[in-house]
C-alpha cells in the first residue's frame, strides 16, 4: 500500500490516478460523444449505419477488458501494464487525427480512409481495454494489501472507505466525461474535426507522461496477489472437477513438484477452526484445487445478475447515437449567434452525476438509514435496481418525447421540406437528467459489487466485468437496431431509424427498450431474492 491511508479521506497515490482517469475520459469521450456526426456528415454513413457502427464500437471497446484482464492478473504488472496500453492508445487516437486530416484535404480519397479510420478505432479500443480496467484496479489496491483470497468484507471501516474511494473515482470520471462532451462537441462543430481528434490525443499523451513520473506513489501489487495465474487455475479446477465426476481421480499440478488432489468442499475454513487447523491453513497453497473451484463458483454466480443488467446498458447507448440524431432536428438556438451542439446534450448526464452524487452521502443515505434501519441504507443490489427503475422512466420519458416532435414534424411537412421542428432541444433534457440520476445508482454500484464479489487475485477481471456488461450492450443495441430495421422495412415502408426523421419511428424503438428493460428489472428482482454475496456464503458456512 502506498501511504497512509486518512480515515475521512483517499491516499494521494489514490487521488492522483483519479485525476489520470479523468483526463483519460476526457479523451475517450472527446471522440466517442460526437462519432455519429463525423460518420454520418464527413463519412456519409446513413443514421442507421452510423448508430450500429458507434454502437459496435462502443461494445468492442468494452468487451476487449475481458481478454486482456486475464492476462494483467495472471503475467504483468499492473503499473507497466497501463504504460503499455496508454501508448496503444495515443497511437490510435494519432491515427485518428491523421484521418480527419486526410478527409479534409482530400476527401475524394474515401476507400483508404475509411480503412485507416477502421484501423485507428481499433487500436484506441486495444489501448483502452488494457488501460482502463488495470489502472481502476491499481486504484483500488491502494486501499488494501492484505485481503482474504476469496471476497469477503469483514472489515466495515474497510468496505466505507473501498464506497468512497469508488464514488470519487466515479466522481472524477464523471468530470473528465463533462469537459469531453461539452468542450470537444463544440470545437468539433466549430473549428472542424483535425482540431477536435488533435486535443484528446494531447490530452491523453500528458496523462501518460503524468503517470510515469507519478508511478512511484503507486504501491506494487505483492507477490501474494500474483501468485500462480488464476485464470488459467480456475480453468483448471473445472476440468478437474469434471474429470472427478466422472469416476476419475484427477490431480491439479502446482508450481511446485507436489500435487494436490482436488476435493470438493461446500463449507470454506471456519475462524472457530482455525486454532484447531492452524497447520493446515499455514500450509493451504492458494492456489490448490478447493480454493480454485471456490474461485470459479463465485464468478459463475455473477452470471444470472451480469446478463439482467444488460438492458440497462443497452439504453445507455441511445444518448450518442438516436438522442443526438433527434436534438439535430429542433430547434437549438441561444440568442441570434450561438447553436448548441446536439452531442453536448450528453454533458447533462455527467452535470446531473457531479451534482447529485454529494447529495447521495449527505441526504439520501440518511434518509434510507431511518426507513430501513439500515447501516448502509440501501446495499449495492438494491442501489443497482433503483438504477434499472430510473432508467426505464427515462426510456419512456423519450418516447413521449419523441411522439410529440413527430406529430409537429408531420405538421410542419405540409408547409416546408425541413426536418427541423419548432420544439426546444431542452425538452431532451429530463430523459438525459433522469439517466444522469441512474448512473448515480447503477453504474457506481456495479463497480463496488463486481469488485466485492470477484477472488483477490483476480481484481483487473472484476472491472473487466463491469465493462463488459456495456460491452455486450453495445453489441445487444446494434443487434436490435439490425433486426428492427429489416422487420419494419420488410412490408415496403419505412424503416424505423429512416434518414429522414420525418418518418423515422424512435418512438417506438423507446417503448421496445423500456419495456425489455422492465421485463430484466422484474427477474432482476427475482434473481436478488435468490443471490447471496460472497460475504452472506462465507458467514453461513462457518454458523
Amino acid at each position: 500500500m502506498a501511504g497512509e491511508h486518512r480515515h475521512k479521506g483517499l491516499s494521494k497515490s489514490c487521488i492522483m490516478l483519479i485525476v489520470i482517469a479523468g483526463k483519460e475520459r476526457f479523451a475517450f469521450k472527446g471522440v466517442a460523444s460526437n462519432l455519429v456526426t463525423y460518420l454520418t456528415d464527413v463519412v456519409k454513413m446513413s443514421n442507421s449505419s452510423a448508430a450500429k457502427t458507434v454502437n459496435s464500437w462502443c461494445g468492442f471497446t468494452s468487451m476487449l477488458p475481458l481478454l486482456v484482464a486475464p492476462l494483467a492478473d495472471s503475467y504483468w504488472d499492473r503499473y507497466s501494464t497501463i504504460l503499455a496500453f496508454s501508448f496503444i492508445y495515443v497511437v490510435g487516437l494519432v491515427a485518428l487525427t491523421s484521418t480527419a486530416f486526410t478527409w479534409a484535404w482530400s476527401p475524394t480519397n474515401s476507400t483508404s480512409s475509411s480503412s485507416f479510420l477502421f484501423w485507428s478505432l481499433c487500436l484506441i479500443s486495444l489501448g483502452q481495454g488494457g488501460y482502463n480496467p488495470s489502472l481502476q484496479a491499481l486504484g483500488a489496491d491502494q486501499l488494501d494489501n492484505g485481503d482474504e483470497e476469496l471476497p469477503t468484507s469483514k472489515d466495515d471501516q474497510k468496505s466505507s472507505i473501498k464506497s468512497f474511494f469508488f464514488k470519487w473515482w466515479y466522481f472524477g470520471v464523471c468530470s473528465g466525461s463533462l469537459l469531453g462532451v461539452t468542450v470537444m462537441s463544440y470545437i468539433q462543430d466549430t473549428f472542424g474535426w483535425v482540431l477536435g481528434f488533435a486535443i484528446p490525443t494531447v490530452a491523453m499523451v500528458t496523462s501518460m507522461v503524468f503517470l510515469s513520473f507519478g508511478g512511484r506513489m503507486c504501491g506494487k501489487k505483492s507477490k501474494e496477489y500474483i501468485q500462480g495465474k488464476p485464470f488459467l487455475n480456475i480453468i483448471q479446477a473445472i476440468k478437474a472437477a469434471a474429470s472427478k465426476v466422472m469416476g476419475c481421480e484427477t490431480a491439479l499440478a502446482m508450481e511446485k513438484p507436489d500435487a494436490v488432489e482436488l476435493e470438493l468442499q461446500e463449507k470454506p475454513l471456519c475462524p472457530q477452526n482455525l486454532g484447531s487447523n492452524k497447520d493446515l491453513v499455514e500450509r493451504e497453497n492458494p492456489t490448490n484445487g478447493t480454493h480454485l473451484l471456490q474461485n470459479a463458483k463465485v464468478v459463475l454466480r455473477l452470471l444470472p445478475i451480469w446478463i439482467m443488467l444488460l438492458m440497462f446498458a443497452v439504453i445507455f447507448q441511445q444518448p450518442p447515437t438516436f438522442f443526438t440524431k433527434q436534438g439535430m432536428t429542433m430547434e437549438r438556438n441561444i440568442g441570434s449567434k450561438f447553436k448548441i451542439p446536439p452531442a453536448t446534450l450528453q454533458s447533462t448526464i455527467t452535470v446531473s452525476i457531479i451534482l447529485l452524487m454529494p447529495l447521495y452521502d449527505t441526504v439520501l443515505i440518511p434518509f434510507t438509514q431511518m426507513i430501513t434501519r439500515n447501516e448502509k441504507g440501501i446495499n449495492v443490489m438494491q442501489r443497482m435496481g433503483v438504477g434499472m427503475f430510473l432508467s426505464i422512466i427515462a426510456m419512456t420519458i423519450a418516447a413521449i418525447v419523441e411522439t410529440k416532435r413527430l406529430e409537429l414534424s408531420k405538421q410542419m411537412g405540409k408547409m416546408s421540406e425541413s426536418e427541423m421542428v419548432p420544439l426546444s432541444i431542452f425538452w431532451l433534457l429530463p430523459q438525459y437528467i433522469l439517466l444522469g440520476i441512474s448512473d448515480i445508482f447503477t453504474v457506481v454500484g456495479m463497480q463496488e459489487f463486481f469488485y466485492n464479489e470477484v477472488p483477490v487475485r483476480m481484481r483487473t477481471m472484476a472491472f473487466a466485468l463491469y465493462t463488459s456488461v456495456f460491452g455486450v450492450g453495445s453489441f445487444m443495441s446494434a443487434l436490435l437496431i439490425s433486426i428492427i430495421e429489416v422487420l419494419s422495412s420488410s412490408s415496403g415502408g419505412h424503416s424505423w431509424f429512416s434518414d429522414d426523421m420525418r418518418e423515422a419511428r424512435l418512438d417506438k424503438f423507446y417503448w421496445v427498450l423500456a419495456l425489455g428493460s422492465a421485463l430484466s428489472l422484474l427477474l432482476y428482482v427475482v434473481f436478488c431474492k435468490i443471490y447471496r454475496t460472497g460475504c452472506d456464503s462465507h458467514s453461513d458456512a462457518c454458523k
